[in-house]
Formats: C-alpha cells, structure tokens, sequence
C-alpha cells in the first residue's frame, strides 16, 4: 500500500503572477491651503454669523426657563392656595441682554450686546386685551344708545 504524505509537508508551486498595475495619477499629499484675505474674510463671517444664532438660541433658552418657572409657580401657588401664605416665586428676573455682533456700514464689525424683554409677550397680552375691552365697552354704549333712539 502506498502511504499518503499529509499535505502539510508538500509544498505546491505556482507560478507567481503580479499583477501589472500601471500608475498614471498619483494621489497628491495634501497641502495646507494658503491664508488669504479672503479665506480670512469668510471665517469671519462665518464666527460673526455663529455668535448672533447663538444669541438667537440662548434668548429663546432663557424665554422657555421663565415660562417653565411661571408654570411652577402657578402650579404650586395653587398648592398653597389653601394654606393662605404668600405668593411663590422660583425665579427672579434682572435685566438682562445677549451678544450680538453688528456689522457697520464702513464694513467694520461692532460686539455689543441686546437687551433682552422677557416680558415683552405679557405687556402685549395685557395691551391686547385692554384694547378688546375697550372695543367690547363701546360696542355695548353704542347699542344703549341705539336702543333709547329707536324707543
């Protein structure tokens, strides 16, 4: 009987093919891009227009913590409705502002800062509704007054 060699110990031999690459674009290194004028231009408009969406971003923040504070306090001014002690109030307010970044018009930039009403939506709510009582009250005179003439 012929005895098999395990086929760990024999070694095959194949022709040997490279493949045949032939190079005709390099990939160029990355090179930095030269600081210009203008690229510096951009970036800063780019930072100016980034600081005034911030602003943006943070007034509506602090808008929405007063209006979750006012929530609060109702809901726990309610509470101590019963109780008879005096009215709660998480948060107090100071006046406050948000950066802002104006562009003038010799093209120079100008950070300042804007105030900042958070109050403003209760004045005009206030102010609104004057006004309906107002146009309610004169509505109702002038049916009175419509009334005794026809009588």
């Amino acid at each position: 009987m012929k005895q098999i060699e395990p086929s760990y110990k024999t070694t095959l031999s194949l022709p040997l093919m490279l493949p045949q690459v032939k190079v005709t674009n390099a990939i160029v290194p990355l090179q930095p891009q030269p600081d210009t004028l203008n690229s510096r231009w951009e970036h800063l408009m780019t930072v100016v227009q980034h600081i005034n969406q911030m602003a943006v971003e943070l007034e509506t923040k602090m808008l929405e913590l007063k209006t979750i504070a006012s929530k609060i306090n109702s809901q726990l001014n309610s509470l101590n409705e019963n109780d008879n002690q005096s009215v709660i109030n998480i948060c107090q307010y100071s006046p406050i502002s948000v950066p802002l970044v104006k562009q003038k018009s010799d093209r120079t930039f100008m950070l300042t800062t804007r105030k900042v009403d958070l109050f403003k939506a209760e004045r005009e709510a206030a102010q609104l509704a004057q006004q309906l009582r107002q146009r309610t009250h004169k509505k109702k005179a002038t049916a009175k007054k419509y009334k005794k003439i026809r009588h």
